[in-house]
């Protein structure tokens, strides 16, 4: 018994070892790795799009695997191409209205004076001079700043050959990803024994399809949201089909990140949508108050039907996990990583998800908590 229990510790050791060793190899090739990553999620995204195509025939013959990966690369580059063409000079454009608006004094209109006033009556030790218009402005050039956009357009000439290459690396990586959807499954096949090497197969299998659902549902909600804002945005508060828009895309990129990002998307909606009326005069003919709340029942319209519709959806189908549990993960990731660690959390715990269901499942609080997959493998 003592003997088995020190193999087994030595054994112990040589696997710590080896994750360490793998550990400081994806340290030093990061940016290598950083390549992969991206390329492999490109995949998972383009992975419907090549379906879709595959069922495409002319007089009964399918175009071959290499032409349909290069069909499904130029459709995922053209949605991103037409969202920066069409979508960012939008945004960057009310940005810039709304701090000009900001700075020449669109706060001093009686409106507006009246709800700093109304403030400073609430919390008197906001002091007279207090102005929740210039500040809420302030807030919002820090996480938007126009001069350093315009900076890092300055100075993206020291970049662009790494960028060129980071670009090329994923196309080119992604290419044989989609092409080929066995090939992940195989490079990390030949790195395991062998007697595990099956079940390493089947686990990355199913994460590539549950990371699949999860990355084009998330497209889908972005699109969601931000289509239920831009419609009440526009149809309603009437704030003009540019302004409606960015902010509508705003609200809709915020909403990645989960719990945080839909309350700043409805602040910074309801700010802009503010500073816009009451500095151009666009916008539903009513007094600031029920403007105000117009704009803020529009955006939580969107929220609703994101929370109610989108999410169960998205979640449900794709990682499979209860909302309780993506609640606690979304914490511990945002009290670790803060937002990015959020947006990071749900992709990193349905991969972790599904390794302990496979090779850990004899620990009785991961028996209790996830259902052993490799049971319905053997099912079916």
């Amino acid at each position: 018994m003592e003997e088995r229990s020190l193999d087994r510790l030595a054994r112990y050791l040589i696997w710590l070892g080896f994750a360490a060793i793998i550990a400081l190899a994806c340290w030093y090739f990061r940016s290598v790795l950083i390549y992969i990553i991206a390329a492999f999620v490109m995949s998972l995204i383009g992975r419907p799009i090549m379906m879709v195509l595959k069922r495409l025939r002319i007089k009964g013959h399918s175009a071959p695997d290499w032409l349909l990966t290069i069909l499904t690369i130029i459709i995922i580059f053209a949605i991103l191409g037409l969202i920066v063409t069409q979508a960012f000079p939008v945004v960057i454009g009310i940005i810039r209205d709304a701090s000009l608006l900001s700075d020449a004094g669109a706060g001093e209109g009686l409106a507006l004076e009246q709800l700093n006033q109304w403030l400073i009556g609430l919390f008197p030790a906001l002091g007279e001079d207090f102005n929740g218009v210039e500040l809420l402005m302030g807030q919002l050039k820090q996480v938007l700043n126009l001069s350093s956009v315009s900076s890092v357009i300055g100075s993206v000439a020291s970049v662009v050959t790494s960028l060129a290459v980071g670009i090329f690396s994923i196309i080119f990586i992604s290419f044989f990803f989609i092409k080929d959807s066995t090939l992940f499954s195989r490079i990390v096949g030949a790195l395991v024994p062998d007697r595990i090497e099956a079940s390493v197969g089947k686990a990355i299998g199913e994460i590539e399809i549950l990371l699949s659902r999860y990355f084009v549902g998330l497209i889908i909600e972005i699109v969601g949201v931000a289509l239920v804002d831009f419609l009440g945005l526009w149809l309603i508060a009437r704030l003009g089909f540019s302004y409606a828009i960015g902010i509508a895309f705003i609200a809709g990129m915020l909403n990645v990140i989960p719990y945080v990002g839909p309350f700043a998307g409805q602040v910074i909606g309801v700010v802009l949508g503010l500073i816009i009326k009451y500095g151009t005069g666009v916008g539903l003919d009513v007094n600031i108050w029920v403007f105000a709340l117009i704009i803020f029942g529009v955006m939580m319209a969107a929220q609703l039907i994101d929370n109610f519709v989108y999410q169960p959806l998205i979640y449900s189908t794709s990682i499979k996990a209860s909302p309780l549990e993506i609640f606690i993960v979304l914490l511990a990731a945002g009290h670790i990583g803060g937002a990015f660690g959020m947006f990071v959390a749900i992709p990193a715990y349905t991969v972790l998800r599904v390794v302990a269901s496979r090779f850990f499942h004899e620990f009785k609080p991961i028996r209790r908590l996830i259902p052993d997959t490799s049971q319905e493998d053997r099912l079916l």
